[in-house]
């Protein structure tokens, strides 16, 4: 057996496999025996048939899996010791001529190589780091919606603006029976307000359901209907009103601090609104976090210039997935993620680069870190470590679970070697304008 490598440009390679029949025959022969002793045809004992009778049913058969095995471990081997950087798989050349009953073969394989290129971390123009904090106005509001949330229900005559309305939405032909609670501050459209304001107990308001709400899942969850019918729903509706209440805020006192802050660190309106902004600045942070690297990357993607074997790509993505694509739905599904690609080849350059490594106790820790905050969430502020353990163990036993946080991972050490090595704007702003400014 002989294997080469061709060079075609710096960007793609051919590697051929030359076979020879005493490169197979040995192992074809063992087969050919073992079946022999396995077989039984007409006029011959089980396992005398002879061998030329064999050789007719099952040479062919048994040639071909041992060749493309021995094909498939030699190229891999190949391919291990030449420590070739590949994109995509390799890919078998077709040829015409090729013949399994001939004894020696000769096969090729297409091969795409990464690029070679520099990295450099000093764009022309600065990148913009925002520092997000929260106004006044933010945070007053956030006190009043807490309010609200531990507020008390206080039944009214009649509905207003402020009012919130409790009763149920049917339509039989759609199978709708919900009772459902809505604040007529959330009524959409001023004929729908209408038949609201003054409504009370006992009333039954005729309504349509498009544009009733201006969210269209807030419709999904009053009306109990599916997710994907909800927003091409457009039927009518009766509401039958059992109760019209107003929600008396809570008071800023201790009875609230204590439901909010179990340990009693917030007792006064000033500590709980210190508390609120402490909260909200952290959450800012992760959004101008996520901008900065999608910044950061956006501009090594910019700046950082490399070619791509496209060809060989646009081929390969045509095998690549379950369904096989066509040529043209290849190049279109290259176009979409060669931004990605080129990102993935940056980012694995700067990490080699600069030492920059994820080891598995890293993985553990930072799953170990994830799973405490959501257990937090649910009242579990100090789960026992084994317990942590045991389920880290088994998050990151699921590959796309562990894949995600392996990512996520990555991204918090590039972010952090980013802001070590390059220079930035930094920008305050309140987090309606980093909104404002980012996304819109």
């Amino acid at each position: 057996m002989n294997i080469t490598k061709q060079n075609v440009d710096a960007l793609n390679a051919v590697v051929k496999i030359d076979i020879v029949a005493e490169d197979y025959q040995a192992k074809v022969n063992t087969e050919l025996e073992a079946r022999r002793k396995k077989s039984t045809h007409p006029g011959f004992r089980k396992g005398e048939a002879p061998m030329d009778v064999i050789k007719k049913q099952h040479e062919i058969e048994i040639v071909v899996e041992e060749v493309n095995k021995l094909v498939q471990q030699s190229l891999n081997k190949f391919l291990g010791e030449e420590k070739l950087d590949l994109l995509g798989n390799p890919l078998p050349k077709a040829n015409k001529d090729f013949n399994w009953n001939d004894k020696d073969f000769s096969f090729e394989f297409e091969l795409g190589l990464a690029p070679e290129f520099d990295v450099d971390l000093a764009p022309a123009k600065n990148i913009t780091k925002y520092s997000i904090f929260a106004t006044d106005e933010l945070l007053d509001k956030e006190i009043e919606n807490i309010q609200v949330r531990f507020g008390s229900q206080l039944p009214v005559d009649a509905a207003n603006e402020e009012a919130n309305v409790t009763g149920t939405f049917v339509n039989e032909a759609k199978e709708i029976n919900q009772k459902a609670t809505v604040s007529v501050k959330e009524i959409n459209g001023k004929a729908n307000l209408e038949k609201f304001v003054g409504a009370k107990a006992g009333d039954v308001l005729e309504l349509g359901t498009k544009g009733l709400f201006e969210d269209a899942h807030k419709l999904q969850e009053v009306l109990g209907v599916p997710h994907e019918a909800v927003h091409a729903l457009d039927v009518n509706v009766s509401f039958t009103i059992d109760e019209v209440t107003k929600t008396e805020p809570a008071p800023l006192e201790k009875d609230l601090f204590d439901k909010l802050f179990v340990d009693g660190s917030v007792t006064t309106t000033a500590e709980l609104k210190g508390k609120i902004k402490e909260d909200a600045e952290k959450q800012f942070e992760q959004h101008a976090d996520q901008q900065l690297l999608n910044a950061i990357t956006e501009n090594l993607v910019e700046n950082t210039s490399f070619d791509l074997p496209k060809e060989f790509l646009q081929k390969w993505l045509q095998t690549a997935g379950e369904k096989q694509l066509t040529p043209e739905e290849a190049a279109a599904e290259f176009e979409r993620s060669e931004k990605g690609l080129r990102y993935q080849l940056i980012e694995g350059k700067v990490m080699r680069d600069n030492g920059i490594k994820l080891e598995y106790p890293e993985l553990v820790d930072y799953a170990k870190g994830f799973i405490r905050s959501q257990m937090a969430q649910f009242g579990n502020a100090n789960p026992e470590e084994k317990e942590l353990n045991d389920i880290a163990g088994r998050v990151l036993q699921n590959q796309e679970e562990a894949h995600k946080l392996q990512s996520q991972l990555i991204s918090h050490k590039l972010l952090a070697f980013y802001k070590e090595k390059m220079t930035f704007d930094t920008k305050e702003v309140s987090y309606e304008d980093f909104v404002q400014e980012v996304y819109k």
